[in-house]
């Protein structure tokens, strides 16, 4: 669901993805070791989404929270 929620606060950057990172630290730490995320233990407010996970959060955000 973290995944999901992330798509919300999601921003282009660059050529890159990012998004808001505050949420649970154990559920970002799992993403980030699933190969979603960047390491979100750095200084840094938001985190850089891999392309699948920026694909697969919003894959989720809509299966749970769309019509």
């Amino acid at each position: 669901m973290v995944l999901a929620l992330l798509h919300l606060t999601t921003f282009k950057e660059g050529t890159g993805i990012r998004a808001w990172k505050g949420h649970d630290w154990n559920a970002m730490d799992r993403l980030y070791k699933r190969g979603y995320i960047s390491d979100p233990q750095n200084a840094a407010k938001s985190v850089r989404m891999t392309e699948s996970g920026a694909q697969r959060a919003q894959e989720l955000f809509q299966k749970h929270f769309g019509r």
